[in-house]
């Protein structure tokens, strides 16, 4: 399936990607300086503009505009602020009426802004379907239903028979529907949204790697140094996702893991009725270690997830993105969830990292200052957060006292990691432990039960 694939995203792989943008040379200023151009970086730009059309914007990239993270994403725009349910109340029980009275907010605001400016994303509000594979999974699923339910979501528990009519596979026990969701092409929506912050009077630089934050000479501004210029802003946003921090005291804040993703050749007519994926849902396993996996405008399906294999001292190399083995396994699972696509081929394989915190959801922190704000740590499911967290640095380094920055998930942020070689040890301890808990029918054992006690446990 996957041995004559093209080594590289899907996403970007198409002719509809734009000529790159001039690097920044020399010295410019700006009211605001954005600094990341995947979503959130990119949402914090079009967003500043839009609030305060007066305001001079600058945004730089280290690379091009979508080339990690946001360029190879599997497109699910979920309302979800918390990277799911069962996460935010682990953390945030509290506050989650609110966060997703929120991130419903959120999604409508994304689908009015697409429209407002006219950005086509292939955007299809189609819904989640979380699959169970197993009795114990949807055991699980009944109860995030219910939580989900008194909180006032319109979740719907579907049994084996009816989520089987939404999904034909020999897999299924069960599933649980979130209407919540939209699917998305995730470069589309990029490339549409730096065009559009472009028309507002955003200035974009790419290839433009800021290698330091540093105060201004005026004592009122902050400066940013490229490797061939400068930008001096009096506000700062920094996007920068799984890149090592420029601000020194969050280097033990995320860590870089890696996620590994195929795309198929379109399926025909006779293929595609044969999955009964009328729906057209996104949709995920429900175990530990999960799939996610999803239908593209041209009927691909793209299929990621599963492995998530972090490297000692937060190796970020490159040459990690190409791993034949992880590919050559989400084929195999891919015809074990559809027996009916034996035979098909993979055109795209791709991996890269993400930006993993211990809460597994994004945080804010504001330096020098209060004149510079970074918000990272999303760990997948940034799609539709990073308008969200880009909106809140917003109101947090121009000083304003809102809704959003009076929540307990903006004030506070997650525990850091511990140094190396413990990080290491703490991380592929944990990894082990989840495949073992699958095997176990979902029993935590002792070192899961562990870390959810003190807050570090993952239930997404």
């Amino acid at each position: 399936m996957v041995a004559r694939a093209a080594a590289s995203p899907y996403w970007l792989d198409r002719d509809l990607r734009p000529e790159p943008r001039p690097r920044l040379v020399g010295e410019t200023t700006a009211d605001l300086l954005v600094i990341g151009g995947g979503f959130t970086g990119l949402w914090a730009a079009v967003q500043a503009a839009q609030r305060n059309p007066g305001r001079s914007v600058v945004l730089v990239e280290r690379d091009r505009i979508a080339e990690h993270a946001s360029g190879r994403n599997g497109g699910f725009c979920a309302a979800s602020l918390t990277h799911g349910l069962g996460n935010g109340l682990q953390r945030f029980r509290d506050e989650m009426p609110t966060l997703l009275r929120m991130g419903r907010e959120t999604l409508d605001a994304i689908e009015d802004t697409l429209d407002s400016l006219g950005i086509d994303a292939d955007v299809e509000r189609t819904g989640e379907l979380d699959l169970a594979t197993t009795d114990w999974q949807y055991d699980d699923l009944a109860e995030t239903a219910a939580a989900g339910q008194a909180l006032g979501e319109e979740l719907v528990l579907l049994d084996a028979a009816a989520a089987r009519e939404r999904v034909d596979s020999p897999m299924v026990r069960g599933a649980l529907y979130d209407p919540h969701v939209m699917i998305i092409d995730p470069a589309k929506l990029a490339f549409g949204l730096a065009d559009a912050a472009e028309r507002l009077g955003v200035r974009i630089f790419e290839d433009s790697e800021v290698l330091g934050l540093s105060a201004g000479s005026s004592g009122g501004s902050v400066r940013a140094r490229t490797g061939y210029g400068q930008v001096r802003a009096g506000r700062v946003v920094v996007a920068t996702s799984a890149s090592r921090a420029l601000v020194r005291r969050l280097r033990l804040y995320t860590v870089p893991v890696w996620d590994y993703a195929l795309m198929t050749e379109p399926l025909s007519d006779d293929r595609l009725a044969s999955l009964g994926w009328s729906g057209r849902e996104g949709l995920a396993d429900s175990g530990p270690r999960f799939h996610y996996f999803r239908l593209t405008a041209d009927n691909r399906i793209l299929f990621g997830g599963w492995d998530a294999p972090y490297h000692f001292g937060s190796d970020d190399d490159p040459r990690r993105a190409h791993q034949p083995g992880e590919w050559a396994l989400l084929g195999e699972h891919l015809l074990q969830m559809f027996p009916q696509l034996e035979g098909i081929t993979a055109t795209h394989t791709w991996g890269g990292v993400i930006d993993t915190c211990s809460r597994f959801c994004a945080f804010w922190d504001t330096s020098h200052g209060g004149r510079v704000v970074t918000a990272v740590g999303f760990t997948g499911l940034g799609v539709g957060a990073s308008h969200f967290a880009a909106a809140t640095a917003l109101d947090l380094v121009d000083g304003l006292r809102t809704e959003r920055t009076a929540l307990e998930m903006v004030r506070h942020k997650p525990l850091p990691f511990p140094p190396e070689p413990v990080r290491w040890a703490g991380i592929t301890l944990t990894r082990r432990q989840m495949a073992r808990s699958e095997r176990r029918n979902g029993r935590r054992g002792v070192w899961l039960t562990l870390l959810d006690k003190v807050g570090l446990g993952f239930d997404s």
